[in-house]
Parts: structure tokens; sequence; C-alpha cells
């Protein structure tokens, strides 16, 4: 029987593998429950290009301190600057990969703000 976290990476090998053969630039997303990362890998998964999360010092200054990087204000803020940095490393397609986690709250946030920001997926 798998546990939960398992279970969760079972699913995002499943989804990296369907990204790896389409060929796409990937926007990954991580969250742990106080932070939430977002970090866009080329398409042989051998690069970083472009990353964001709630904690770096500029993020944190704008969602106010220590211990408010978990909810979905803040998430919404590292999608647009993750869009920001990707567009500004010429990237402007991007395979939406969640990590196995559910497309709810934090995740959709980030996913919605980094649409309303220019990134397409």
């Amino acid at each position: 029987m798998l546990t939960k976290k398992e279970q969760r990476l079972r699913r995002a090998r499943q989804t990296r593998i369907r990204i790896a053969q389409q060929g796409a630039v990937r926007l990954s997303v991580n969250r742990t429950n106080l932070h939430i990362y977002a970090t866009v890998i080329s398409d042989d998964g051998g690069r970083v290009l472009a990353a964001a999360s709630t904690a770096e010092a500029e993020v944190r200054a704008q969602i106010g301190g220590a211990g408010k990087g978990g909810n979905t204000t803040a998430a919404a803020l590292v999608g647009k600057r993750i869009a920001e940095k990707a567009k500004a490393a010429g990237i402007e397609k991007v395979a939406f990969d969640r990590s196995g986690f559910a497309y709810h709250g934090r995740v959709k946030a980030l996913a919605d703000a980094a649409r309303e920001a220019g990134l397409q997926f």
C-alpha cells in the first residue's frame, strides 16, 4: 500500500513523462505548508530557466513578513512573478506540472495568476 506522498510522487512522475514526450518547457510547482515554489525548467529537464517562491526576500516583503507564504494571495503573487521572469527569459509557452498536487487552492491561484500575467499553458 502506498503512502499519500508516494501516491503524489507517482502522479507527478506520470505527468513528467507526458510533458517530456511533448518536448515542452515546463512550469513546475511545489508546495509546502509554509511556502510555494515555482520553477520553469528547460525541455530537456537539465536547466532551471526561472524560479520564484514565497521564500524570496522581495516576495516576503510584499506579502507582509514571515509566516504568510501559505495562502492563495501569496501563491498568486508567485504566479505573477514567475510569469514575468519567464517572459524576461524569452519563454511564452509552458506545460504546467502540478507535481501531483490537486489543481485547487494555492496551485490553482498560482496557475491563474501566471496565465493573467501572459504565460500560455
